[in-house]
């Protein structure tokens, strides 16, 4: 398994990342249990999860179980905690549906990291995220109508320096190591970065956004970012919530999928993402290549990329997955994908 850095931390992360998201719901404690087993026996050294997960759907009787779930096998592996780097988040108004969630302020940020602690049952949390900004976000389709001008820049840049210096504290403790973001900005970002240098504060290492051949907003100016400043993208849903494994085309919902609870999958079932997803899989085809691993391989290909974040509701799922890491594109397939690109760009 390659490994990459992650940002200036010096530590390094496996090139591909298991989420957890479906852990509690969909994927069991004991499954999850395994996959953890099988992941790390098969290079993997990075797992990210948030105190929100399980979500699709995200429910009160639910919020924190995934945490729980890697808890217990923390609890079980103890001499093992080390042998892998752990990422989770402060869900903030992520969860204000749900648990009524507090903006992330140093008000917020202890608490929260307590009951991270106390689910993950560990000393420490390797990667601690941000999930969502407190101002809102271009994410999840959100970026077709987000709005930013009614944003105060002041209030904005005070509640990050207050962040930062809550998670100072933190890392003094011992609680956590290092700081990402998620669903974040080019501009946040860099905000971020231009505080924590001022002030000797914990350093964006990552940024975790939504990353796929169907999903390239990361392209248009976070790119450049990464290039410039060392901070690495641990991409999620690179397979689409499952569209690029093409087991929704022609209308299907198989039984048990993410489509079965989520019907529009985040709101990526557009009239424009079936050809879209048409297009790739027959670049695979045409290169004899698996489409789950093409796509994966893609991300990987990316300058940027730190991580990539795939999830496994079945264990069947996740040693399909580990297939991939001796797959190589040639450039021809490449090439391919580009011209896919350019002709079904932002299908969602």
């Amino acid at each position: 398994m390659k490994m990459n850095p992650m940002g200036r931390t010096g530590v390094m992360v496996s090139e591909l990342c298991l989420g957890t998201m479906t852990f509690g719901t969909q994927t069991s404690e004991a499954e999850g249990h395994a996959q953890m087993d099988c992941a790390l026996a098969n290079g993997i050294n990075f797992v990210d999860t948030a105190e929100m997960y399980p979500v699709n759907p995200i429910a009160k009787e639910t919020i924190g179980r995934s945490e729980e779930i890697i808890g217990t096998w923390n609890a079980k592996n103890r001499s093992r905690r080390g042998d892998y780097v752990l990422a989770t988040k402060h869900s903030g108004e992520g969860l204000k549906d749900v648990r009524n969630g507090a903006a992330i302020s140093s008000n917020t940020i202890p608490e929260t990291i307590e009951g991270n602690l106390r689910r993950l049952q560990t000393d420490y949390i390797d990667l601690y995220q941000f999930h969502w900004p407190n101002r809102g976000s271009y994410m999840f389709r959100k970026n077709w109508n987000y709005n930013p001008t009614s944003q105060n820049k002041t209030e904005t840049l005070a509640n990050m320096e207050d962040c930062l210096e809550a998670l100072q504290k933190q890392v003094d403790k011992g609680n956590i190591r290092h700081f990402g973001l998620s669903n974040e900005s080019a501009w946040g970002t860099s905000q971020w970065l231009r505080l924590s240098e001022d002030r000797g504060w914990p350093r964006v290492a990552t940024i975790q956004n939504e990353y796929s051949l169907l999903c390239r907003l990361y392209d248009t100016d976070l790119a450049e970012l990464s290039a410039n400043e060392d901070v690495g993208l641990i991409a999620f849903s690179p397979l689409a919530a499952g569209l690029l494994t093409g087991k929704y085309q022609n209308n299907a919902t198989p039984k048990g999928s993410r489509k079965s609870l989520s019907p529009n999958l985040g709101g990526r079932t557009t009239e424009r993402v079936w050809p879209a997803v048409d297009a790739y899989l027959k670049v695979a085809a045409k290169h004899d290549v698996d489409s789950v691993h093409m796509s994966l391989a893609w991300c990987l290909t990316q300058p940027f990329m730190c991580s990539a974040i795939f999830g496994a509701t079945q264990h069947e799922q996740l040693e399909h997955i580990l297939k991939m890491t001796d797959v190589e594109l040639s450039q021809e397939c490449l090439d391919d994908i580009a011209i896919a690109h350019k002709a079904n760009a932002m299908p969602y």
